[in-house]
C-alpha cells in the first residue's frame, strides 16, 4: 500500500502527506480528499451508492435484486454489496427488506389490508418469506403487529407513529441488563 493510499483512507503515516503539502492540517485534509486518484474514486463510489440507496427507497415495491442495482451503477454485484455494507452498515438486500418492512408496518397500522395484500403491495413475492423477515425485524408476526398497532397508535399522528414504531434489527436491539439486586 502506498503512502497516498494510506492518506486517502485517513490513516496516519510517517512524515508529511505524499503530495508534499505542509500548509497545515486543513489544507492537507482538503487536498487529500480531492487530489488523490483513490480519493476521487472513493467519492465516485459514494455517489453511486447514494444512487442505489435512493433507487431502493423509491422503487422498493418493484422486483429489485442486487444484480439489477449493480448494473444500474456499472458495478459488479459483489463490489456493490461490499461497498454498500461499508458505507451503510448493511448489504443492499437487507436495506431493501428493511424499507419494505417499514412500509408494511405503515400499511398494517392502517388496518384496511390483509397481511397477504400488504406482502404483495410492498414488493415481496412470498407471504411466508415476508412473514419470516417481518418477524425477524419487528419481533412479532405481521398479523399480531396489525392487531396491536391499530390499538397502540390510535390518535397518534402518522409521522410520530412511524418514528416510534420503526423496526430495529435484532443485532441492534438492546438487551436487558441482568439485575444484581
Amino acid at each position: 500500500m502506498t503512502a497516498a493510499d494510506r492518506w486517502s483512507r485517513g490513516e496516519p503515516g510517517p512524515g508529511p502527506p505524499p503530495w508534499g503539502s505542509t500548509a497545515g492540517p486543513a489544507a492537507g485534509t482538503i487536498h487529500r480528499v480531492t487530489s488523490t486518484p483513490a480519493a476521487a474514486q472513493h467519492l465516485r463510489d459514494l455517489a453511486r451508492l447514494r444512487r442505489v440507496r435512493d433507487r431502493i427507497d423509491r422503487e422498493y415495491a418493484q422486483p429489485l435484486d442486487v444484480e439489477a442495482l449493480a448494473r444500474g451503477v456499472h458495478m459488479s454485484a459483489g463490489h456493490l454489496s461490499r461497498r454498500f455494507r461499508l458505507a451503510y452498515g448493511e448489504p443492499p438486500y437487507a436495506y431493501l427488506m428493511t424499507r419494505r418492512i417499514e412500509r408494511a408496518m405503515t400499511l398494517l397500522r392502517r388496518g384496511d389490508l390483509s397481511v397477504t395484500e400488504v406482502c404483495f403491495a410492498v414488493g415481496c413475492s412470498s407471504p411466508g418469506t415476508f412473514s419470516t423477515r417481518f418477524t425477524e425485524l419487528v419481533g412479532v408476526p405481521p398479523s399480531t403487529y396489525r392487531q396491536r398497532a391499530a390499538r397502540a397508535t390510535a390518535g397518534i399522528p402518522s409521522c410520530v407513529a412511524r418514528q416510534v414504531t420503526r423496526p430495529v434489527r435484532n443485532r441492534e436491539a438492546r438487551t436487558a441488563e441482568p439485575s444484581l439486586a
